[in-house]
């Protein structure tokens, strides 16, 4: 039985006040009874902070992003090892606007993912297509292609110690989501590619779907018997409604 997760990404989002109201009221409306695992990803600055305000709690935390290097002369860079010392236990790796708008390759993002795993942290790795091409019927092709990166460096082994999440770009941020539909076809070729490697970790893994999910579309698209969770967005940065779509995972 996969537990479902879901991940809350604030991206830029958020300052001490605000972040303070925000995860008392996660904790106050997050059950412990739910089945489903809650995640916050808030940013490099206030890591530490929220990582006090969750202790004690059932909420794990997690990073945006992270330096594919251990340690040494990278300004304005953090590392894996850092973010394990302020408490985090995931960490999001090859997020489409890591990819789009600051040039992450297929091969930074899984040098990223072995930093990650490095310090026995689990990574969370996005992929997905972006607009062109889906139209252009590639989506399975670019998919295939940023899980290829991953495992020719750190083998299907890895993933059994992973998330996946499927994020089309084309459905982030812009109030557009793939139908339940679209996205199942989807997680399942994720899940049938890794199970073709290795059949346990292929029935294991976690695959999550990003993109514009909100409380109203939740749990048709957690109906699907391949999707596992989420990674929202703008919905994690309201108490309420995270705590809506995580019910409706568990």
């Amino acid at each position: 039985m996969r537990q479902p997760l879901v991940a809350g990404n604030w991206k830029m989002h958020g300052l001490r006040a605000e972040n303070a109201t925000l995860v008392r009221g996660l904790i106050d409306q997050l059950r412990s009874e739910m089945r489903a695992e809650a995640l916050i990803c808030p940013p490099f600055p206030y890591l530490l902070e929220v990582s006090r305000l969750l202790k004690d709690s059932d909420i794990a935390l997690g990073a945006q992003s992270v330096c594919a290097e251990a340690l040494g002369a990278f300004t304005g860079e953090v590392s894996a090892a850092m973010l394990k010392d302020v408490g985090c236990r995931y960490v999001l790796v090859g997020h489409s606007e890591r990819r789009q708008i600051y040039g992450e390759s297929d091969a930074l993002v899984a040098r990223k993912f072995m930093a990650v795993q490095s310090q026995k942290l689990v990574p969370v790795l996005c992929v997905g297509e972006t607009l062109e091409e889906r139209e252009g019927e590639r989506t399975h092709a670019v998919v295939s292609r940023q899980i290829d990166a991953v495992l020719a460096v750190a083998g299907v082994g890895a993933i059994g110690h992973a998330v996946i999440a499927y994020e089309p770009v084309w459905a982030i941020g812009t109030g557009r989501n793939a139908s339940p539909e679209q996205a199942q076809e989807v997680h399942a070729m994720i899940r049938a590619k890794v199970a073709a490697l290795d059949a346990t970790i292929g029935g294991s893994v976690r695959i999550l779907y990003g993109g514009s999910v909100k409380a109203s579309n939740a749990r048709d698209l957690f109906a699907m018997p391949d999707i596992d969770g989420g990674l929202v967005g703008g919905a994690s940065l309201k108490a309420d409604e995270f705590a809506q779509i995580c019910a409706a995972a568990g």
